[in-house]
């Protein structure tokens, strides 16, 4: 996508998470969440990438640095806020005034290509100053409300549930926290916004308030997809967003010719690839850039970690790790291979 960068929000501390890392790490199917957002954008072939950490930053650091991804990182000493977040980015959106810039919550791990692309074409061909990525919720309850005129339906604001009215808390669609912004008007209303807050902080609907104030353009796209706005700020929620993606990954398994009879105690990895034809038995769970090929058996109550199994392979109650497994192997039961050529 020519001419756009992004930024990443990633500074928080997730409290309620009752973790020493910051939230942003939490793993949903053995991926930092951050990680999930850094590859959604990266496959919408932007480049441009700026990961804002905070809270024990070091650590966000250095899960970045081991990316294959050229990713600039900047440090929020103070977090005042998902505005503040942004103004601490400004010397790398300053080097991109030309263009558009995605923000994003570390946090949210399911916004996808398919929102991205579509919600930026909308953003362009608009010609907006800002574009709202929108999601409808059969329960909004805690999120902030897209308020629209009932002319050309328009955005008229973005209402906080606690500042909603009663006919307010009863629209659905709400704001997922994601924005596409042009880098110069993003800029100029940093600048004017104010932390008048109870909790005395800068926040970005401050400045799309601003913007439609001025009557700048301000628009939403609603994605179908719900779990865009999902995030985690507890360990339920976060057992939530596994599921969620749990289902998800088997379901395009299945899709794709995968046997699987029961989906009990199965957990499979976002990179993990299996072929056509292989049965997954309960109680597996498989990781990493694991690769498992056609015709095979695996399980029950197997693990396998950044493995490459050939076809008609079966492996029965065993542990493997970065190995390699040959053709018409039988492994197990009660088998640990580790760095091995089988």
């Amino acid at each position: 996508m020519e001419k756009t960068c992004c930024v990443i929000l990633a500074a928080g501390e997730g409290k309620r998470m009752k973790s020493s890392i910051p939230k942003v790490l939490s793993s949903v199917l053995f991926e930092p969440m951050v990680g999930w957002v850094i590859n959604s954008v990266v496959n919408c072939n932007i480049n441009k990438i700026c990961v804002v950490a905070g809270y024990r930053h070091e650590l966000v650091q250095k899960y970045i640095q081991g990316l294959e991804y050229n990713l600039e990182v900047i440090i929020q000493q103070e977090r005042k806020g998902t505005a503040h977040a942004v103004m601490t980015a400004l010397p790398f959106l300053n080097k991109h005034l030309d263009g558009d810039v995605l923000i994003l919550g570390g946090d949210a791990p399911f916004v996808d290509k398919k929102t991205i692309t579509k919600a930026h074409k909308i953003h362009k061909n608009s010609n907006n100053s800002a574009t709202i990525i929108s999601s409808r919720l059969e329960n909004p309850c805690g999120y902030g409300r897209i308020v629209r005129n009932n002319e050309d339906y328009n955005v008229e604001a973005i209402v906080e549930e606690t500042d909603a009215t009663f006919s307010q808390r009863s629209i659905k669609e709400i704001n997922s926290g994601a924005y596409w912004f042009k880098v110069k008007d993003l800029i100029r209303y940093l600048g004017k916004i104010t932390n008048e807050t109870l909790q005395g902080e800068y926040y970005l609907t401050s400045i799309i308030k601003l913007m439609i104030d001025a009557g700048l353009r301000v628009d939403a796209f609603e994605t179908t997809s719900y779990n865009v706005a999902l995030g985690a700020n507890d360990v339920s929620q976060l057992h939530r967003l596994n599921e969620i993606a749990r289902n998800k990954v088997i379901d395009g398994m299945m899709e794709n010719g995968v046997k699987i009879p029961c989906r009990d105690g199965i957990i499979i990895g976002k990179w993990v690839e299996i072929g056509e034809g292989t049965s997954i038995l309960p109680g597996t769970i498989l990781t990493g850039k694991t690769k498992i090929g056609r015709e095979c058996i695996v399980g029950p109550n197997t693990q396998i970690i950044d493995c490459t199994v050939e076809d008609n392979v079966t492996i029965t109650q065993s542990y493997c790790k970065d190995s390699s497994i040959k053709s018409s192997s039988e492994i197990g039961p009660f088998a640990s291979i580790i760095n091995q050529i089988t």
